[in-house]
């Protein structure tokens, strides 16, 4: 396996608009994405290289795990902050990059052709993906993926995923002054901001819903619900288009990569799409 770590996919070079590549041995033109979660606000892409290098062998595809801007902390009054849809338009920003990317120089882990995309979001970047490839443009029009884009995301995973805001605020009321807050701005509502209720864009790409009954930190009900949705969403497409694992993942939210459960299970799906 190689690794080359902190690849510009933005202009502007920014260390928070960079990406690491694990590339194996033998060319792939398809590419696992794994987006870091941390509430908006926190985690790096480094913290997650043993679980990319882990899907790397278990899958024998390419991995790429992004970074995107964060929202301060704390931030200050009279600050600029930095908010939603910002994080969501740096990772489409790389998934556009990423689709036309030649590969790195010297590395043979990127094979020709047409790109096949298999995106991992947790936590909040589960909200990030369904705001992008769902249909928020009522609310987030910056969030529009080409249709280049689209054809290329065969399947989407969402593990401990953070969909409904208003849901997860009455269950955790104290995550409004966290993050909520400083993440979308002060609003009476945060409904706008929920992906379950949210259109189609494509009724091509695969979604795959894990939660782990172990979290503490997110209910089980996020990812029920948008499970729910779409179910609905897809219609008779269903059966195939959406699946659910809520009994087999152990652990809490972020204790859930311990271990090899999360791996195989991510991993065997994503293989048995790529394998079609």
């Amino acid at each position: 396996m190689a690794v080359i770590s902190n690849i510009d996919y933005s202009p502007k070079r920014d260390p928070q608009r960079r990406f690491d590549f694990y590339s194996p041995p033998a060319p792939t033109r398809s590419i696992v994405v794994f987006v870091h979660g941390g509430a908006w606000r926190a985690e790096d892409k480094a913290d997650h290289a043993a679980l990319a290098q882990s899907l790397c062998k278990h899958t024998q595809l390419a991995v790429a795990v992004p970074n995107y801007r964060l929202t301060p902390s704390n931030p200050q009054a009279g600050d600029d902050v930095f908010r939603h849809p910002g994080h969501a338009e740096d990772l489409l920003h790389f998934l556009e990059f990423l689709i036309q990317w030649p590969g790195p120089d010297g590395i043979t882990g990127v094979g020709g052709g047409t790109r096949r995309l298999y995106l991992i979001g947790h936590s909040c970047s589960a909200h990030m993906l369904a705001s992008i490839f769902l249909d928020s443009s009522k609310v987030t029009p910056s969030l529009y993926p080409s249709a280049t884009l689209l054809e290329a995301v065969k399947a989407i995973v969402m593990s401990e995923g953070i969909y409904d805001i208003p849901l997860l605020l009455s269950s955790f009321p104290a995550y409004l002054g966290w993050f909520i807050a400083n993440t979308f701005g002060q609003h009476d509502s945060y409904d706008q901001f929920s992906t379950t209720h949210l259109p189609l864009r494509s009724s091509d790409i695969r979604w795959y819903i894990i939660h782990s009954k172990d979290d503490t930190l997110v209910d089980k009900i996020q990812s029920q619900t948008m499970y729910d949705r779409l179910h609905t969403l897809l219609g008779s497409k269903a059966t195939e288009g959406v699946s659910k694992n809520m009994d087999q993942i152990t652990g809490d939210h972020n204790a859930i990569f311990k271990g090899d459960a999360y791996v195989r299970i991510v991993g065997d799906y994503i293989t048995r799409i790529d394998s079609n």
